[in-house]
């Protein structure tokens, strides 16, 4: 996967040595206020550390310090092989009984899909744990691994399990949302359960999400039901914790 074309910036900063305020924190306000005035565009990168604390006069311990602060903030992220970049916006999904793919399309974004895994078989113990809690009969079951893209940028690995009797087929899920898919063999999805948390992605997640390991991701775990109320599919989803949120809406 290519990288979008990015551009570096260096960014004016004074510092002043005789402030009580620590330097590294001066430098994380200048390159935040950078951002939130505009002078630092979504997509462009940080000059990197040893230009910078050569310019600045600074150690680069204290220059790493500024701009994990501002990761932590999802303000900045590091890329391998590119560098620190200033985030893109983040994609805001409320929560409904929708695919990520077609919430994707209808808020203007270019969703791509790389199939990573299509397996027929037998379930992991603790996945098998899930479903059999609720009532279900299938033995054989189809584990499905994705990356889903949003304009190019990888957003989610997603990976769902279903019974093999819908009959899913590694083509129909290259260019449709899994839920597209069930939609074309009858299916009508009714209802989910979901429990949502947040964790630390593992060195290869890190990798297929294109983030400095280590990095935090969202996770969503789902159980679907069709109108009848027979179980459809187990999703266990992660999500690039600086581009993805979920909103969900109360009322009393």
């Amino acid at each position: 996967m290519s990288e979008l074309p990015t551009t570096t910036r260096e960014l004016d900063i004074t510092l002043d040595r005789n402030s009580p305020v620590p330097l590294y924190y001066q430098l994380a306000q200048s390159i935040e206020h950078a951002i939130t005035d505009g002078t630092l565009a979504p997509g462009d990168r940080l000059e990197n550390e040893v230009s910078l604390t050569q310019r600045l006069g600074l150690s680069r311990p204290t220059a790493r310090q500024a701009i994990q602060e501002l990761v932590k903030k999802g303000l900045l992220v590091r890329k391998r092989g590119v560098g620190t970049q200033v985030v893109h916006s983040q994609f805001s999904r409320e929560e409904r009984l929708t695919s990520l793919y077609d919430d994707l399309v209808q808020a203007g974004k270019r969703p791509g899909t790389r199939l990573l895994s299509y397996q027929v078989g037998e379930l992991e113990p603790d996945v098998r744990d899930a479903i059999n809690s609720i009532e279900n009969t299938d033995t054989d079951f189809i584990k499905i691994r994705r990356l889903r893209l949003s304009d190019d940028e990888p957003l989610a690995v997603l990976t769902n399990y279903l019974p093999a009797r819908y009959g899913l087929t590694e083509e129909g899920l290259q260019d449709k949302s899994l839920y597209a898919c069930l939609r074309s063999s009858g299916v009508n999805l009714k209802i989910a359960h979901q429990r949502i948390g947040a964790r630390l992605m593992t060195s290869e997640e890190a990798e297929l999400l294109d983030e400095e390991d280590p990095a935090a991701c969202l996770t969503v775990d789902r159980i679907a039901y069709d109108d009848t109320g027979q179980f459809v599919e187990f999703g266990r989803h992660i999500y690039r914790a600086t581009h993805y949120t979920i909103q969900s809406f109360l009322v009393v």
